[in-house]
């Protein structure tokens, strides 16, 4: 990166002639399955993680609709208790581990980082190919101990002890593969914050980078610095079964709330390890598509390490029903608040990005319309859940499963849907149906709200949380959230069907679909190996719409 040769036509994308990633690979195997599985193309990894997350997501999608179907009437209706605990956990498990966490961050953080800051790969290829081996073996660990004898972990994808440490069913693979997918998250991290230190092209300042590479910057460093206590309190879980050492087990002389303490220190911060790339998204696709020039850069930058940091500092939130003192409630309740308004600062931004500008209603907008609306639930129930007498009543309902997964599923869910409908042309080189994806978002968008809203009014009226059984008062409720889960279903099926046949056969996508101004729109569709013919010109910022703005007052 230290060539200063001018940039040519080529690169700025206007020939194209030479072959794409997709057509050759980086190791001696040309074609077929190894020139992929051994590939250290940051490119061709990153899609690597795409179809592996997929293929699990839709693992756990069939889980929660099984679960679902369970609670559409008291009683048992299509599984045991049993069952159903063991469902509602590998549901979680997946859904966290390998889809919410490592989605956006994995797939398109991989593919774009390196091009949205002039560099030819990661600083470290092997080892992000090595991260990649990681997260498979990890996610068919926890997958495949639902057929080992005993039948799959029953716990919660919390792993709460004593349960996880008494209980008879296969706790030990899904503690081992939670563990095998935290180091694969802290190589993501390592090679990430590396690569923006050491690979970025010698113009771009901190100032000019894409928003989203400095939410994948704040993510990196909650990676690298919260992952490792999960990983040690889970290896302390697997040695308490296996050698009965009492560090968290009452009966041994161990402490439970120990246990919490240490799994929220990591599980709070990684709230914002799931949601800060898809906010990174957000502020991507908000300025290409209202076609103003970012509101506010530098807020929206650092409000991304503000939320790193306040969000490593409120774990205990979690944890005011399990006895601490008051003024530890407080604050913990206070900081609780002090996170929001980063969050708040953001949401503010993007608003007044929109504010008169040329909106365009592509499918990738919608789905961040989405990420808005339904993440500001999920942040204003947070609030609600951060008071210390509304938590009281609130804890351990439906009420706050409904808050999570409207942050989480409605609020990152959503954005990694944006970045694919956004990305993905440039990705493959193909265009999807826009109509067809418009639809989908619909339909989406609304099964979404129809299966959790009501979560929120039955959990305000006493319905807990992760019972397999309940009193006949709250069955309208879970039937209306079921049936829009079989809503949500249909919507999901439409959209991945239409973004396959897209991939697979759709018309050739243009260099740049939606007129964005960072660096990926500026070179071939798809990218060549090396992403770069020459070094990229870097002229002015990444969100640069100053002549659109200028053209369309003068014709005022």
């Amino acid at each position: 990166m230290a060539n200063s040769a001018k940039p040519t036509e080529a690169n700025n994308g206007s020939a194209g002639n030479e072959p794409s990633f997709l057509e050759v690979s980086t190791n001696k195997y040309k074609k077929g399955i190894l020139s992929w599985i051994l590939s250290v193309d940051h490119k061709r990894i990153g899609i690597l993680y795409l179809f592996s997350m997929m293929a699990f997501f839709s693992v756990a999608v069939f889980f929660g609709f099984l679960i679902r179907l369970e609670l559409i009437a008291p009683g048992k209706t299509i599984i045991d208790a049993q069952t159903y605990n063991q469902l509602f956990t590998l549901h979680g498990i997946i859904m966290i581990f390998l889809f919410i966490i490592p989605g956006l961050p994995a797939v398109f953080g991989n593919f774009f980082l390196p091009i949205m800051i002039g560099a030819k790969d990661v600083i470290f290829p092997r080892l992000n190919l090595m991260s990649w081996y990681m997260f498979v073996i990890g996610g068919l660990l926890a997958a495949a101990s639902i057929f080992l004898p005993g039948g799959a972990a029953d716990t919660g994808w919390m792993f709460y002890v004593p349960y996880s440490v008494r209980t008879n069913t296969n706790v030990l693979p899904a503690l081992i593969a939670a563990f095998i997918l935290g180091f694969s998250s802290i190589l993501t991290g390592l090679n990430f914050i590396t690569t923006i230190h050491r690979m970025r092209h010698p113009d771009m300042s901190w100032f000019k980078m894409p928003l989203f590479v400095w939410s994948l910057y704040a993510t990196a460093w909650i990676q690298v610095l919260a992952t490792p206590i999960i990983g040690i309190t889970l290896a302390l879980v697997g040695v308490e079964r296996l050698l009965g050492v009492g560090i968290f087990d009452p009966a041994l002389g161990g402490d439970p709330v120990l246990y919490q303490h240490l799994f929220w220190i990591y599980s709070h911060p990684a709230v914002y390890i799931m949601i800060l790339p898809a906010m990174g998204v957000v502020s991507e696709i908000i300025p290409v598509f209202s076609r103003r020039s970012i509101f506010g850069y530098k807020f929206i930058a650092f409000s991304s390490l503000a939320i790193a940091f306040f969000g490593s500092l409120v774990w205990a939130h979690h944890m005011f029903t399990a006895g601490m003192s008051d003024t530890a409630m407080f604050v913990f309740s206070f900081i609780t608040y002090v996170v929001s308004i980063p969050s708040a600062i953001k949401v503010f931004n993007w608003l007044s990005t929109m504010y008169k500008g040329s909106i365009k209603l592509d499918p990738p907008f919608l789905y961040v319309m989405s990420f808005i609306f339904q993440f500001s639930i999920g942040g204003f129930t947070g609030l609600m859940l951060g008071a210390i007498n509304v938590n009281i009543h609130l804890q351990d309902t439906s009420f706050v499963v409904a808050h999570f997964h409207y942050v989480m599923f409605g609020g990152t869910g959503f954005g990694i849907f944006a970045a694919m409908h956004y990305w993905l042309p440039k990705m493959f080189g193909k265009m999807y149906n826009l109509k067809v994806a418009t639809w989908a978002w619909g339909i989406v968008t609304f099964g979404y709200n129809l299966l959790y809203m009501p979560m929120f009014i039955m959990g305000y009226l006493g319905m807990p949380r992760r019972y397999y059984d309940y009193l006949p008062q709250f069955q309208p409720y879970h039937v209306a959230s079921t049936i829009g889960s079989w809503i949500l279903i249909i919507g999901l099926i439409i959209m991945f069907t239409n973004l396959w046949n897209g991939m697979r056969k759709g018309p050739k996508a243009p260099m740049n679909p939606w007129g964005g101004e960072t660096l990926e729109w500026k070179i071939q569709t798809p990218p060549i190996l090396e992403n770069f013919h020459d070094v990229p010109d870097i002229h002015a910022g990444p969100y640069d719409y100053s002549k659109y703005e200028a053209k369309k007052e003068t014709t005022k």
